[in-house]
């Protein structure tokens, strides 16, 4: 008589670990040793993390017969039982990519109008970075700017599985309009660039937060809140929800990533050209954030808290040019760009875009103009 098998599905959620999750689909350790032993491959069942799926097939007479792990949808290993162990065989997928395209129209604030238009969080938050050298998202959106964004999408067996790269994107400033496209460069650096090569990218990101209000500014003559006594404000307060990502707004050295006095938990990061920057009152740090890491602008380094003498969840970012403390609002505006592309490769640089920027265009103009027609009585 053929042995009856069933499917026993498990998601990897933050805490699990593999002998309890052996245990509750009915298995022993003796099951998870096996497995464990079987393979030099085996071991990426060591290092687990949140959403992993695992797929265990058992017969009816208790035996693991095959073991799916998938990393995700795309990617993962099939142990399947083979004598007293198992062998193990990759799973790779290639997801079919499909191109979105969605326009919005600013009433309060990007994000939002983002929102409505149904865009990824993480796309409106990097719109926001691959613009933020040009456009300060406090202060310049004005209600009825508008945006545009391209990007990919991946499907697998025709279901949406996620999000891909943002190809090409436009903010409509005041009139001023501002298009960025993606561009790998020779070296393999991925970047996103003006129509003429131009980088979008400032050598500092205007904020270190994506979702805040400013509640602090950068003043030299500031009544503390809690001693109430004249004292300079070296830097400026953000305002944000506790635990909200906090990105590195440039490449450098991290040379503090501690408990330091008044300003709780705080990350120092050096950079080239006399530059330093300071984040303070972070609930906690990046996970294997360390004294001595070279990070990369846009790096997630921490999180809101409110560590030291913080009387709410906020961040205090100060800016400081060779050692003296600048204000981060006023003095990016006068720093250089990140590289731009190299005249050797501009050539082959427009040669690459002219087909996406030409799509991009087509796009916008059909679109742009359905979202401006007046609504019928």
């Amino acid at each position: 008589m053929e042995a009856v098998s069933l499917w026993h599905n498990v998601e990897v959620r933050a805490g699990d670990n593999l002998s309890a999750i052996f245990t509750k689909v009915g298995l022993s350790d003796q099951d998870l040793f096996r497995v464990l032993n079987s393979s030099e491959e085996a071991k990426i069942l060591n290092r687990l993390y949140p959403g992993y799926q695992l797929d265990f097939m058992i017969v009816d007479t208790g035996e693991l017969e095959k073991l799916r792990v998938l990393k995700s949808p795309l990617e993962g290993y099939l142990f399947t039982r083979y004598n007293n162990g198992y062998m193990v065989n990759p799973i790779l997928k290639e997801a079919e990519i499909r191109q979105a395209f969605k326009v919005g129209k600013i009433a309060n604030s990007l994000f939002m109008a983002g929102q409505k238009e149904q865009i990824p969080a993480v796309h409106i938050m990097e719109m926001a970075n691959i613009f933020g050298g040009v456009i300060d998202f406090i202060l310049d959106p004005r209600t009825g700017d508008q945006f545009s964004i391209l990007y990919d999408e991946q499907y697998l067996d025709g279901e949406f599985i996620g999000n891909g790269k943002i190809l090409a994107t436009q903010f409509i400033n005041q009139s001023k309009k501002h298009t960025a496209v993606r561009y790998v460069n020779e070296e393999g650096e991925i970047g996103y660039y003006s129509t003429d090569g131009e980088s979008m990218r400032k050598a500092f990101l205007r904020n270190p937060l994506d979702v805040f209000r400013i509640s602090s500014n950068f003043n030299p003559r500031r009544r503390h809140p809690i001693l109430n006594t004249i004292r300079a404000h070296k830097g400026t307060d953000y305002a944000a929800p506790g635990g909200t990502p906090i990105q590195a707004t440039s490449d450098g050295r991290v040379t503090r990533a501690s408990r330091y006095g008044s300003f709780g938990n705080l990350v120092t990061i050096k950079h080239t050209g006399g530059f330093e920057t300071k984040y303070a009152h972070l609930s906690r740090f990046a996970r294997g954030l360390n004294r001595g890491d070279h990070v990369r602008q846009g790096d997630v380094i921490g999180f809101v808290g409110a560590t030291g003498g913080a009387t709410g969840p906020h961040l205090h970012y100060e800016f400081l040019v060779n050692g003296v403390h600048r204000n981060p609002r006023t003095i990016l505006d006068k720093l250089p760009k990140a590289k731009s592309i190299d005249p050797s490769e501009i050539d082959k640089f427009h040669q690459h875009t002219a087909g996406l920027l030409l799509q991009f265009e087509k796009l916008n103009s059909s679109k742009m103009l359905a979202t401006n027609q007046p609504s019928a009585d």
